[in-house]
């Protein structure tokens, strides 16, 4: 049956000649190709959505164990501070040092992805070496809680160059990246059983079925529950 049918090209310009005196625009031709669907019977196929690349626990360890022997203080912060807060890569360059809020283990992100700020908790365990990583800049003038030697906040392909250069030594078949790292810390809380709801406040995700549920949850509760399972955490 395929074999009989015209040429795509000489059917466009054959409906093109047709079409040319109607002055289509984008959104005509959008919407006429859906009615012509429709009349025909086309269905549009569906995409199956691939599910992120989650790294085991297995593979976690062994790249923290290499961080770790390179006794670079500012990846190991990096890493720690990416793994604790689940941030996008996007928001751990922009955060400044005066977000940290020591005192209740949290850090202010001001824009988030749609430009929407939130707070994200660390644990009490991580609080004495992001503050003493936090001194240290400050003598610095560092005005970001990440930057250079070249004293300017780090950039997100600079960020994924320093994980990236782990992942050889740990022998992992893919490298780690940033989201790698975030899909690893929002996965292993809904494992321990740790309801999306009180997930949803910090990870930035949102669900337009759970909206009302999570308007009633406030950051407190989050971190109670992020709180007593942290200090299970692998690394």
């Amino acid at each position: 049956m395929n074999e009989k049918r015209v040429p795509v090209k000489r059917k466009a310009k054959e409906l093109a000649k047709y079409l040319r005196s109607e002055r289509p625009d984008y959104a005509y031709m959008k919407s006429l190709f859906q009615h012509l669907r429709a009349e025909l019977g086309i269905e549009v196929p569906k995409t199956v959505k691939k599910l992120p690349y989650v790294p085991t626990e297995d593979e976690l360890k062994r790249y923290y164990d290499v961080v770790w022997q390179s006794k670079n203080f500012q990846d190991m912060m990096i890493i720690k501070t990416l793994l604790y807060t689940g941030v996008r890569v996007s928001e751990l360059i922009n955060i400044k040092i005066s977000d940290v809020d020591f005192d209740y283990c949290q850090i202010r992100i001001s824009k988030g992805k749609g430009d929407k700020g939130r707070i994200v908790p660390f644990p009490e365990s991580f609080k004495e070496m992001l503050a003493m990583h936090a001194d240290s800049i400050k003598k610095k003038q560092a005005f970001y809680l990440f930057e250079s030697s070249w004293k300017k906040k780090y950039t997100d392909r600079g960020i994924r160059k320093i994980l990236t250069k782990y992942s050889g030594a740990a022998k992992l078949e893919k490298n780690m990246s940033p989201h790698k790292l975030r899909h690893f810390l929002l996965t292993w809380l809904k494992k321990q059983g740790i309801d999306d709801a009180l997930i949803q406040p910090y990870s930035g995700h949102e669900s337009r079925k759970s909206l009302e549920v999570y308007s009633k949850l406030s950051i407190t509760e989050a971190q109670e529950e992020y709180n007593k399972t942290i200090n299970k955490f692998p690394v």
